[in-house]
């Protein structure tokens, strides 16, 4: 998108309480893209790769962890589409989706067994360095 597109996006979403910025293209590309902080630290950059639709890469310090797939259609989408695309985005799966809308009916999930008891400091998962100091201790 272009640079006045990508700031009145970016304005829009904030006036929806969407923490966005605008991503300033890399270098000989003249498309720029948006920057959505999420609250656990993780960020979404979108549509900074030259495709026409629109999708995001979801990082976390540098690292991709997830993305929200290119969303059919989105090549034709307005401004105000855009928008709501982004500002509904479901970010908290490894691959995202945008919200099904209310009146579409959520497809079956199997049951599952009981859910597994918290787990305490005792029981986090080991580092790479602790479970190596594991593997050559024995």
């Amino acid at each position: 998108m272009d640079e006045e597109r990508a700031r009145r996006v970016v304005e829009t979403l904030r006036a929806r309480n969407v923490f966005a910025h605008v991503k300033l293209p890399h270098a000989g590309i003249t498309q720029y893209g948006l920057r959505v902080v999420l609250p656990d630290g993780r960020e979404a950059i979108w549509d900074t790769d030259g495709t026409a639709g629109l999708e995001a890469q979801i990082m976390r310090n540098g690292v991709l962890v997830g993305f929200v797939p290119s969303i059919p259609g989105s090549e034709n989408f307005g401004e105000a589409e855009v928008i709501e695309a982004i500002a509904c985005a479901d970010y908290d799966q490894p691959i995202g989706r945008s919200r099904p809308a209310a009146a579409s009916p959520a497809p079956a999930v199997p049951p599952r067994g009981p859910a597994a008891p918290p787990r305490g400091p005792a029981s986090r998962p080991l580092g790479l360095a602790e479970r190596l100091r594991r593997a050559f201790r024995d």
